[in-house]
């Protein structure tokens, strides 16, 4: 081998050391195996969330007088355990299972700054604040994560991303609005296309006021109409102060329900439908029986805004066309 080659081959065996040095696992520094990502961290002691998504999305929680709710809609109430349940896993997290202590190594396990799949950065009640990081999932039940800006990745289990989402049908309930259809007795929609009445007898059919002698009404369609109004579930909550763009100065739609009980209590709600959000394919919603304002999906009261007469009425049957077939000549 000549001199040449001898300097070649010893600046390859420099390469590949060097490379070991950087890539291979190494015991962690900063965490001890086994203790806690967050050192004397109690879940009690965590009083805001922000959580990031991979495409920019975030949302926030904080914990308030009433519980923990969406402060920038107002503290809507948040599920009472969808949050505690998120602060426990996080406070159990530990050091038991090193993946890399590299910063090479955080996008390729998207637990990076700017390369992660979820980040969410908590507060505590004395102002302090953590960072920690959800990257990918190498399989089933685990996934990488990271603390603070540590350089050390772990695998965690009980941990996903899922359970830190970023909408907020993630962490409410959507249900918003909500009556026994069973218990209408008068349904009444008011749109661009006009007014229409609907009454409901004690047999459960329903009959329209206005219909001409010679009109009939479509069960079903009414039918339909009353279970959309019985059950409508949000997108999202956008507080309790209105805005001028929310639209219900001069709504779409006004539905206008009364019920009757077992022991004979009538009760009218209101449901308004305001301004339409091509962006989101929704419409702001705002119901007699809440104090805030909501966002909910176009295809749940498209009903209630493009509705029309004739669709509540039976169509007279096509009629048949008839043949201009020559009829054939009988058989001698």
């Amino acid at each position: 081998m000549n001199r040449t080659n001898q300097i070649l081959a010893a600046v390859l065996a420099l390469q590949i050391v060097l490379l070991a040095v950087i890539f291979w696992p190494k015991p962690a520094t900063s965490i001890a195996s086994g203790e806690s990502l967050f050192a004397g961290l109690e879940a009690d002691q965590i009083v805001r969330l922000t959580i990031h998504g991979a495409d920019g999305k975030k949302i926030q929680l904080a914990e308030g007088a009433e519980g923990w709710g969406l402060p920038e809609a107002d503290d809507y109430p948040a599920l009472e355990d969808k949050v505690p349940e998120l602060l426990d896993k996080i406070v159990g997290l530990t050091a038991d299972r090193l993946v890399t202590q590299t910063p090479a190594s955080h996008k390729r396990l998207k637990v990076a700054e700017d390369a992660f799949e979820r980040l969410i950065e908590f507060e505590l009640a004395d102002g302090t604040g953590h960072k920690l990081y959800l990257g990918s999932s190498p399989t089933y039940g685990v996934i990488h994560v990271r603390a603070d800006d540590e350089d050390e990745v772990y695998l965690a289990s009980g941990l996903s991303s899922s359970d830190a989402g970023v909408q907020a049908a993630n962490w409410v309930d959507t249900q918003y609005f909500a009556v026994d259809k069973d218990q209408m007795t008068a349904l009444t929609l008011e749109n661009e296309n006009g007014r229409f009445e609907f009454e409901k007898d004690d047999a459960g059919t329903w009959a329209m006021k206005g219909l001409a002698a010679d009109e009939t009404l479509n069960q079903n369609n009414v039918k339909g109409l009353a279970s959309r109004v019985a059950s409508v579930r949000m997108l999202r909550p956008l507080g309790k102060e209105a805005q001028d763009d929310y639209g219900l100065d001069n709504p779409n739609a006004t539905v206008t329900v009364e019920t009757k009980d077992d022991e004979g209590n009538v009760k009218t709600y209101t449901l308004q439908v305001g301004a339409q959000s091509e962006e989101e394919n929704s419409y702001v919603v705002t119901s007699s029986e809440s104090s805030y304002y909501v966002q909910v999906s176009s295809h749940i009261v498209q009903d209630f805004t493009q509705k029309a007469r004739d669709n509540f009425l039976e169509l007279p049957p096509t009629p048949t066309p008839e043949s201009t077939e020559p009829t054939p000549e009988p058989t001698p």
